[in-house]
Order: C-alpha cells, then structure tokens, then sequence
C-alpha cells in the first residue's frame, strides 16, 4: 500500500539554489544538520562498559547465601576480578583468544573484556566470600549479613 506523498510550500525541495536556476535542496541546511548530529552522537559518547561482553549467569537465594554461577568457558581463574561493594557483585575480566597455527575460516567464539554486575537484595559478609572455578563455571557464594530478627516483647504491668 502506497501512502500519498504531501508537499509543503517552501519546503528544503521547493527552494531555489544560489546561482542556479533550477529547484535543489540547500546544501548548506543539510550541512548545519549534519554538524548537530554529529555533536549529539559525539556527546552521548558509549562508555566502554556498555560495549564489553556479559557472561550468562545465575543467581540464586539460599537461606543464608547469594549463589551466582557465571559461565566462563576457556577464562583462566588468573583473568577474573571479583569486587564486592555493600550490596553490588562485580565480576571482570578477558575472553581471551587462543593462539591457533593456519588460517583461521571462522569463529563464533567470543573474545574480549566481559562484566557482570548484580545488585544484591541484602548486605552482605564481604570478608566470607569464596569463589571457585571449575569447569568453565565460576561459582560466588556470597554469605547474607544477619539482620535483626523479629522478637516478641512482652509488655510489663505497672
């Protein structure tokens, strides 16, 4: 289907070029346009976190720990960084690319820096936590700080 096309009088199609006697779209507005575009672009600059690779991960709540599973196949435990803030997980580190003899046809392999952040429901022991990499898995368990329990309080006559 077909939508009719509207032209507006005055419009960038309908104005005449300097110097020449036949209808052409301003250059020079096109230009100006251009330029804002780029300076936009160029402003909302991507930060590098945004571009890096996030592994797939799991996590799950236990009654009293965090369990976060990550895939990392092929990540020696040396290339990993596990930071722990009051409630934040943060695991980095390099997909690193193997050294290969002959000429390489195709890889759908990933290769590069990855992260991963969880926020945490809880605060956590950061001193507690223990991570171990087997099988191209990376398991933190991240043990939950004891909050009050709820207690009953009996109320004392006068």
């Amino acid at each position: 289907m077909t939508l009719p096309v509207r032209h507006l009088p005055g419009s960038l199609l309908e104005r005449p070029f300097p110097g020449l006697g036949w209808n052409e779209p301003v250059t020079a507005e096109f230009d100006e346009l251009f330029e804002r575009m780029n300076r936009l672009l160029g402003s909302a600059a991507i930060a590098p976190a945004a571009l890096a690779l996030s592994p797939a991960a799991d996590m799950r709540d236990t009654d009293d720990a965090y369990v976060v599973e990550a895939e990392l196949p092929g990540v020696k435990r040396d290339d990993i960084d596990i930071a722990i803030s009051e409630r934040e997980l943060r695991i980095t580190g390099d997909f690193k690319e193997r050294e290969r003899e002959g000429v390489l046809r195709r890889s759908t392999r990933r290769t590069g820096h990855f992260e991963y952040h969880a926020l945490l429901p809880a605060n956590v022991k950061a001193d507690e936590v223990s991570a171990a990499l087997s099988d191209g898995v990376l398991t933190v368990t991240l043990p939950k700080a004891q909050a009050t329990k709820p207690q009953h309080v009996e109320i004392s006559e006068p």
